[in-house]
């Protein structure tokens, strides 16, 4: 035993010190630079300037939907395997949110979020929701599933936050990547789902109909927890210029991982985040007549059963239908459905990737074959 504790300690400091090597702490002047508020990634947009951001912005991209891979996810640099095992350093941090989560520091400095934890269905939902939102050509940040191995941490670093000469390793997790751009802020941070109303097809912004297709979206996948901070206000890449202005501007939906259950008042979590039982029993639609889509409003949620458009619903729908067996296949894989129980929090089994197929397919087939009044 003595001799185990001995090696992981070696380990741990020896990953720190590779840490410092190629990461070394910033002087003061380093620091009191990244921090000028002058410098343009740091600048918040005042009221007007964060008005014209609305007028212009987009919410979708044109993509070739049935060439996405759906299983790998977003490439680049900062991509990760399916699954593949990663090793960081506990790097502690001021805690947000509900959900289990860490920050840590991979050997290149790089900081990464991580979501984990077997009763965690946000490690499921954040992976479901954004593949989906990326591969029909809405923004989200990118998740990749994989095996964390974490020097410094303790089993459970959200309950027990303090750096200890451990390595654990946590198999039921994610990496959540920022999308390519940068981050806009305001006052408030963030965007409303009614915001989307500021947006201008006269000047450029996204039409109507995509913008009604992204709500019939967030309905399909029960996207529950959507107050303003869960959105973005993000700049797409070579769209910064040098005064803070942005002449990219996109409306992204961030935080996605409470999806893929019931959209409920409180956002709890079992309901809330992939309940097989809960999202296949739900309906696309709460009046099919009217197009008005099912969404319960959460007590902090910005969207609650939205009015959609015959263009709007039959944007969403072309999307969708460009979606093959094998992508639908790929999105429940990688997303782990075996991990989570069919009803979370009863000992029911995980339902089947064929299962959580064939309730997207019903889901995709209430939206195709409704047809919306003229508005």
């Amino acid at each position: 035993m003595h001799c185990a504790l001995s090696m992981t300690r070696r380990i741990h400091i020896l990953f720190a010190a590779l840490l410092l090597a190629v990461h070394p702490i910033a002087s003061s002047a380093e620091s009191k630079e990244s921090k000028d508020p002058k410098d343009a990634k740091h600048r918040k947009l005042s009221s007007e300037e964060r008005m014209t951001f609305f007028r212009t912005a987009q919410v979708w991209a044109p993509t070739p939907v049935a060439e996405m891979n759906i299983r790998q996810g977003p490439s680049g640099k900062d991509a990760f395997a399916p699954d593949q095992a990663v090793e960081c350093e506990f790097s502690p941090s001021k805690q947000t949110g509900s959900s289990k989560k860490f920050n840590c520091m991979l050997a290149d400095g790089d900081v990464v979020k991580v979501r984990y934890g077997a009763d965690n269905g946000e490690v499921e939902g954040t992976v479901l929701a954004s593949r989906l939102l990326w591969a029909l050509g809405f923004g989200a940040d990118a998740a990749y599933p994989v095996r964390v191995i974490c020097h410094g941490c303790s089993d459970d670093p959200w309950n027990k936050r303090e750096r200890t000469h451990e390595t654990h390793e946590f198999n039921i997790a994610i990496i959540e990547r920022k999308a390519p751009g940068h981050e806009m802020h305001g006052d408030p941070d963030g965007w409303s789902w009614t915001e989307l109303n500021f947006v201008d097809d006269t000047q450029g912004g996204a039409p109507r109909h995509q913008r009604d297709a992204l709500k019939l979206l967030a309905v399909f996948i029960q996207h529950t927890d959507n107050k303003a901070v869960q959105q973005k206000l993000y700049c797409l890449p070579k769209g910064l210029t040098d005064d803070g202005t942005c002449t990219r501007p996109f409306l992204l939906v961030h935080d996605v991982g409470l999806t893929f259950g019931h959209a409920n008042y409180l956002n709890r979590n079992n309901t809330s985040s992939v309940n097989f039982e809960q999202w296949s029993e739900t309906p696309v639609w709460r009046d099919k007549e009217k197009c008005v889509g099912h969404l319960s409003k959460s007590s902090t949620g910005t969207l609650g059963d939205p009015k959609i458009s015959e263009e709007g619903r039959a944007f969403l729908a072309g999307l969708l239908d460009q979606l093959t067996d094998t992508q639908l296949s790929d999105l429940f894989t990688i997303g782990h459905v075996e991990w989570r129980s069919r009803k979370p929090g009863s000992p029911k089994p995980p339902a089947s990737v064929d299962e959580w197929v064939n309730a997207f397919k019903q889901k995709r087939a209430e939206i195709d074959t409704t047809r919306c009044p003229a508005n």
